[in-house]
């Protein structure tokens, strides 16, 4: 029971009781004050009627006409006149029914019994009749009952006062509480909420004051955590001069992009090599060549700035070779990316160098899912030698062969068009279970599949990346959210579905997307939507898309994270149900000591607000056997479990 309920109850029997005393105590005082005016009416009209009835005791008539005439005028139970010898009744009058205007339990408890005067009339000097007059205390009566009601009313009119002035002050004094509530509430979605102002009540200021230490302390615990991840991140795949990523990401990152075939397309590895750095270093000193270098990883920076270009990777090779991991790109993509860069590198020449040429050399090759990463390293070795062996070439492509049918753009146009128009998407299922020896299962993420003209089952990373390009990711979202939402009216079960950067950032799209999920709220405790930690739109636009998510019934989540874990402190604040680690930091994580490390620094981090870590492109038993032991809460991946269709769509 709350404390406003509790407060007005204690009120109404403290009401009561009040009632209740006052109106026993007042009766007890007015009933021997009315028995007493009872009698004394009573006798007064007896002995007034007995000294007027002297005169005529012996006219039978004139008796009986002053006794009807006293007995109309007042308020008489019963005047009686009685012979003395005979005791025979000369003169009677009496009420003709006792009507009580007030209720039987009333006229019980009060117990005012009707009170009698007597007075004698004489003939002469003898004593010839007595007058016996009985008094009505029913008005007495009605006078009580009028009273007790008109103390009830007070009482009550007081008491709802009281209790109106008091629930308000009730609910003002213990807002601090609801306020200390939904503290305690934002701290289990990972939010660190500092109450402010401190009441001035002393009991509730000490608690207030002790929670918003308690919660400094637990944001203090995180961000220490948060940071440490971070520095590991930074000392395990940064290169410390260059800020960009180190060989060991780019060849872990590469892997990845090679090993999935239906969650990856091809892309193009990019190779910029620094000519005579070992002499410039020499010559200049080293100042100045890690001038140089900087100035190189400054110039892919900017590339990467642009948002089309999120999943590319800059990377600092070895000594001055910088490469980029372009994925999604044609040939044409490749020749344009190499002719940019090549200008870009035009004004950086070697200070003091007399041929005053351009300061590297250029080469791109082609991957694609499924190629051997050696062979991949020495396609690219041998763009490198034909650039340095032909200087006046500024860059080279190597021969570029498409890796599946339809990767004309027209064609992929034409055929995705009829696609999305027909709404023909596939549904398949990738388990993500429990990251422990049973691998209880916890949700299905869903991928789409798409069936090209040739009858052949294409699988998302080939056609994602030229519905993006074509600018219908919104469109597709829209598409994918109508087939689980059919899928889970039929058979609801936990699922995971990925929103594109375009319905997360474009406002038409979000809200049709918010649209779609208001008409199922029904269905949101089955669906959580997740968003690339790669593509995610301002802080701003992500809480308020996030808690419109979470408004409607449904969840909202993270993946692909860890390349912006220091971002980590704002994403507390979103209510997110689970981080999907990238594989990035998985992949070899049985083997590789400090990935162990930044994944256990993690896990503290995000342990302190209770947000659960799912590793993603779990490959091996022994990367699952070491994320067990970690304590990572769960695992996805082709080791875990392929996706399925066919039954389970």
């Amino acid at each position: 029971m709350s404390l406003l309920k509790q407060l007005f109850l204690a009120i109404c029997l403290f009401l009561l009781l009040a009632f209740a005393g006052s109106f026993f105590v007042g009766l007890e005082n007015s009933r021997a004050q009315m028995l007493a005016q009872l009698r004394a009416h009573a006798q007064d009209a007896a002995t007034a009627l007995g000294v007027s009835l002297t005169p005529h005791i012996d006219d039978a008539a004139m008796l009986e006409l002053m006794v009807s005439s006293i007995f109309d005028s007042g308020y008489y139970t019963s005047i009686r006149l009685v012979d003395l010898h005979s005791g025979q009744v000369l003169v009677e009058r009496r009420e003709a029914a006792d009507e009580h205007p007030v209720p039987a339990w009333f006229a019980w408890l009060a117990a005012l019994p009707p009170q009698q005067g007597e007075a004698l009339i004489m003939r002469g000097w003898a004593q010839a009749a007595q007058v016996q007059v009985v008094s009505q205390p029913r008005f007495a009566l009605q006078r009580l009952w009028q009273s007790a009601l008109g103390s009830l009313a007070w009482l009550a009119l007081c008491g709802l006062a009281s209790a109106t002035l008091g629930g308000w002050l009730l609910r003002r004094q213990l807002r601090p509480l609801d306020a200390m509530a939904a503290q305690a509430e934002a701290i289990s979605r990972r939010q660190f909420v500092v109450q402010e102002p401190v009441p001035r009540t002393p009991e509730l200021r000490r608690v207030v004051m002790a929670m918003n230490l308690m919660v400094g302390k637990l944001e203090g615990l995180f961000s220490a955590e948060a940071a440490r991840a971070d520095l590991l991140q930074e000392e395990a795949f940064r290169d410390s001069l260059t800020g960009l990523a180190n060989r060991r990401l780019l060849e872990t990152r590469l892997a990845n992009d090679l090993l999935q075939a239906d969650q990856n397309s091809p892309g193009h590895l990019v190779m910029l090599r620094l000519k005579h750095l070992t002499g410039l270093n020499q010559r200049l000193g080293g100042q100045a060549t890690d001038a140089l270098l900087c100035a190189v990883a400054d110039l892919l920076r900017r590339l990467l700035q642009d948002p089309a270009r999120a999943d590319w990777l800059a990377a600092r090779n070895r000594g001055g070779e910088f490469a980029l991991l372009a994925p999604v790109t044609t040939a044409a993509d490749a020749r344009h990316l190499l002719s940019h860069l090549s200008d870009a590198l035009g004004p950086l020449y070697h200070t003091g160098a007399s041929d005053c040429q351009p300061v590297g050399y250029l080469a791109a090759v082609p991957y694609h899912p499924g190629q051997a990463p050696q062979a991949l390293w020495l396609h690219l070795d041998q763009a490198l030698a034909e650039a340095q062996a032909h200087p006046a070439v500024p860059w080279v492509l190597a021969p570029h062969s498409e890796h599946h049918t339809g990767a004309n753009a027209h064609e992929w146009r034409s055929w995705l068009e009829h696609t999305l128009e027909q709404r023909q998407l596939n549904l398949f299922f990738q388990p993500v279970v429990h990251c422990a020896p049973g691998r209880a299962l916890l949700h299905h993420k869903v991928l789409a599949r798409l069936r090209d003209p040739a009858g052949q089952m294409v699988a998302a990373g080939h056609f994602l990346p030229w519905v993006e390009r074509l600018g219908w990711a919104g469109r597709f979202d829209q598409i994918m959210l109508d087939h689980v939402l059919d899928h889970l009216a039929v058979r609801p079960r936990p699922l995971a579905l990925s929103v594109s950067a375009d319905t997360l950032s474009d406002p038409g799209w979000r809200q049709a997307l918010l649209d779609r999920l208001e008409r199922a709220t029904a269905l949101g405790q089955w669906l959580t939507l997740e968003a690339d930690e790669r593509k995610l739109p301002s802080y701003d636009e992500l809480q308020a898309l996030s808690l419109a998510i979470r408004e409607r019934g449904f969840h909202f989540a993270i993946q692909h994270f860890g390349g912006q874990f220091s971002q980590i402190g704002h994403l507390t604040r979103l209510g997110l149900a689970w981080l999907k680690v990238e594989g990035t930091y998985i992949r070899g994580i049985d083997w590789q000591s400090d990935k162990c490390l930044f994944i256990e620094a993690m896990l503290r981090a995000t342990h302190s607000i209770d947000l659960p870590l799912i590793a993603e492109m779990v490959e091996t038993e022994g990367e699952f056997q070491v994320l067990h032991e970690l304590g990572m809460q769960g695992a996805m991946g082709r080791w875990i479990g392929p996706p399925e269709g066919g039954p389970l769509a």
